[in-house]
């Protein structure tokens, strides 16, 4: 669990300037919402970010995001500002095991090829682009259970580093409804991924995407619409886990978020419809 400090410093209610309005999470997996008076366009370290016809832009910081970054824009005279940031930069847990026998370590070369598949398609799923404004809807949580993993820890087998994890763990037994904690459509929908098991991305809009892995049954498909407290999928056990837990993520496009600052900790239900 983030410690009660952190959450303080890291938790920007929002910030302002003449012109700049920035609300979210100034901290490694943050996302931040912005909007800008009068910008024609808006760049976040060098990378153009698309305007709402509001003139909202969103962003976020990865897992290991330096801890400067600037954000540009031109307005509408065509002079071009410039607005430096500086985020918080976190702890992450580290686990060191020794003695894990290698097939545990590593996967068989006979997946290899559908691994490197699989992982493509997730990744392909992530660079959705869409209009869709639902990342400015409240985010809540999608089942209930016990929190088992936070993002950002990481594990090395016998000297190696492993992958870092980049989600929120809520551990209950299987069958447990997950619900969407916001609205979106589904742009993947696959019941048995190597690593992940069943898994399905929402699109959010913008970049945004939330994911959820490890499910025992999916209840929608590719092209679905979500609201708020649908039942859309199953806690399970599926792919490489060692009990039944949702594993629930979020990203800017490939920059890993952190759900859990984002989360309010009310459980998504139907009442929460607008």
């Amino acid at each position: 669990m983030l410690r009660k400090g952190l959450l303080l410093i890291a938790l920007l209610s929002a910030l302002q300037t003449q012109a700049l309005q920035l609300k979210g999470n100034l901290t490694q997996g943050g996302m931040v919402i912005g909007k800008i008076d009068n910008a024609k366009t808006v760049s976040f370290n060098g990378k153009p970010l698309k305007l709402t016809p509001a003139g909202e832009f969103v962003f976020g910081f990865g897992r290991d995001a330096d801890s400067t970054h600037t954000l540009t824009w031109v307005d509408a005279d065509e002079v071009k500002h410039e607005h430096d940031m500086l985020i918080t930069v976190r702890e992450f847990k580290i686990d060191r095991i020794t003695g894990v026998e290698k097939k545990y370590v590593s996967p068989p070369k006979s997946v290899l090829e559908r691994i490197r598949s699989e992982a493509k398609a997730v990744r392909q799923a992530r660079t959705t682009d869409s209009n869709f404004e639902y990342f400015k809807e409240p985010v809540l949580r999608p089942a209930p259970g016990r929190i088992s993993g936070v993002y950002g820890s990481q594990r090395f087998f016998n000297g190696k580093a492993r992958n870092p994890h980049y989600g929120l763990d809520i551990a209950n037994k299987t069958g447990t409804p997950v619900l969407a904690p916001l609205p979106g459509v589904v742009t993947f929908a696959n019941p048995d991924l190597y690593y992940s098991g069943g898994t399905v991305i929402v699109d959010h809009g913008y970049g945004i995407s939330s994911t959820y892995i490890h499910l025992n049954k999916l209840h929608v498909k590719v092209g679905d619409k979500l609201e708020t407290g649908d039942h859309f999928a199953d806690i399970g056990a599926t792919g490489r886990v060692t009990g039944p837990h949702l594993d629930w993520r979020f990203n800017w496009f490939n920059e890993r978020l952190d759900p859990q600052l984002l989360m309010q900790d009310t459980l998504a239900s139907k009442s929460s419809n607008k």
